[in-house]
């Protein structure tokens, strides 16, 4: 697909709308398009791929809250905004009431919403949002940051079994995970309600984690934020998100950044920008003043004579850094015009004027020179 359509308008459902209405006008689609139901007809496969991927989505609460958010940046490698066919997830009871079901593994060769029987699921995808410093942002620092995963239990190392003990196979799939209808004009299979689809039954679960293979568990670890790190980016954690069922490989945890305002500095790419205020005698003199960086530096810098009121100063290398280069510091020099005035301020002001002389009749400026300015 050319261009990515909102989830909502793909559905066509309110923002609003409840997970069953979400799932009911999925199940529509899916049917609608399927490509068995349409077989050589590209248009309906890119369309059941793009309802799948929407319900993908916003089925899940966290994945539909950071796209109401963020958009398609919220959900980039969570399961939508780029979607990776490979790792699809959630879907294998959508049709539990006799629907379509499974067959959406045929179409995708085996790679399917959930493994296929002899394969293993990985976790899933977590997300964690922080809020950091402008400063840290541009020089890069460390976080620790507690969150809550799925971990492997230990005492069955993923399996979910107690001690001793095995699985047998599911009676009712015979170990396949699936039970197969027949349906109108084709064939459908759904996941099965005895096994969850694992083809298998645990006969004896594990005491610690009550067969899931799996504990909630706090986690604290050190996220390394990189210098230059731009507001609304994430930096990914590999195989920090939750456990996958049966020793299933983990997921990943995706960070997302938020950087706070800064006082007195902004930044434009690579290039941080600042004003300073400078008095009427050193616009008009000229001369030396000193200026603290976002690093507290003190840096020297020149101010011409003349300098006119919004004059912009660059200062190479005081930026923020990338690779092995850094952008450049812009000052912005703003002439003070001074509210009050002493008696002998005002005689030396009232002299300057009669040496220098005064326009009355001033002409407007153009626009082109306020432009440079």
């Amino acid at each position: 697909m050319a261009t990515k359509r909102d989830y909502y308008e793909v559905l066509g459902v309110q923002k609003n709308a409840s997970k069953d209405e979400i799932k009911k006008a999925y199940r529509k689609l899916a049917l609608q398009f399927h490509p068995d139901k349409n077989p050589d007809d590209k248009s309906a496969e890119e369309k059941f791929k793009e309802a799948t991927e929407a319900y993908d989505v916003l089925s899940d609460d966290q994945r539909k809250s950071a796209y109401d958010q963020f958009g398609f940046a919220g959900v980039e490698g969570m399961g939508g905004g780029g979607h990776d066919w490979s790792n699809f997830r959630g879907m294998e009871d959508i049709f539990g009431d006799g629907g379509l079901g499974s067959i959406f593994e045929n179409f995708f060769g085996g790679g399917g919403f959930r493994r296929s029987q002899g394969g293993v699921r990985g976790g899933a995808n977590l997300r964690y949002d922080i809020e950091i410093p402008f400063k840290d942002a541009v020089f890069g620092t460390k976080v620790e940051i507690q969150y809550s995963h799925n971990e492997s239990c230990k005492t069955c190392k993923g399996q979910g079994t107690a001690d001793g003990s095995g699985k047998k196979t599911c009676p009712t799939c015979r170990g396949s995970g699936q039970v197969r209808h027949s349906q109108g004009f084709f064939s459908v299979a759904t996941t099965c309600h005895s096994c969850h689809g694992e083809g298998s039954i645990i006969e004896k679960p594990c005491n610690d984690c009550g067969g899931s293979g799996t504990k909630k568990t706090k986690q604290k670890i050190m996220v390394t934020i990189p210098a230059g790190v731009e507001n609304g980016k994430r930096v990914v954690i590999p195989k920090q998100g939750d456990a996958g069922p049966n020793g299933g490989p983990s997921g990943d945890l995706y960070v997302f950044i938020r950087v706070k305002p800064h006082e007195y500095f902004e930044r434009q790419s690579y290039d941080l920008y600042c004003a300073v205020p400078i008095s009427v005698t050193q616009a008009a003199l000229g001369g030396d003043i000193h200026v603290s960086t976002l690093d507290n530096k003190t840096i020297k810098v020149k101010i011409p004579a003349g300098t006119q009121n919004g004059k912009m100063l660059r200062i190479r290398d005081e930026g923020v850094p990338w690779g092995n280069q850094k952008g450049n510091l812009y000052i912005k020099l703003m002439v003070m015009i001074p509210d009050k005035l002493s008696r002998r301020g005002k005689e030396l002001l009232e002299e300057l004027a009669k040496v220098e002389g005064q326009n009355d009749n001033p002409k407007p400026i153009p626009l082109s020179q306020l432009a440079d300015a």
